[in-house]
């Protein structure tokens, strides 16, 4: 079953989604200030995202809809791809580590 998240029909949609990687990080979470509310009148309305700048960081940052950029179809390709080749390179570490714990009887 997949999760549902429902925004109401007076709300603009977000432009952004959970886990989406863009310049500034990866969108963690969401949230939005309705208009005529004390904080959409001291900060505006609208969607608000919290953003991780990298995963092996601490840091958070909450930024508005128009301080985000999207990454390119290219950068994105160059994250991902990057991201597998140092997963890749983990596993064989593990591997090897394997290997020398079964005495090499581990063909993975």
């Amino acid at each position: 079953m997949q999760p549902i998240i429902s925004i109401p029909q007076h709300w603009g949609y977000p432009r952004f989604t959970l886990e989406q990687r863009t310049e500034q990080g990866t969108i963690l979470g969401l949230y939005y200030y309705p208009s005529g509310t004390e904080l959409a009148e001291q900060f505006d309305d609208g969607w608000r995202y919290a953003l991780m700048p990298n995963k092996n960081s601490d840091e958070i940052s909450y930024l508005k809809e128009d301080q985000i950029q999207p990454l390119t179809p290219e950068e994105l390709f160059q994250q991902i791809t990057a991201e597998i080749d140092f997963y890749q390179q983990q596993i064989a570490i593990l591997q090897q580590q394997l290997a020398v714990v079964t005495g090499g009887a581990a063909n993975v």
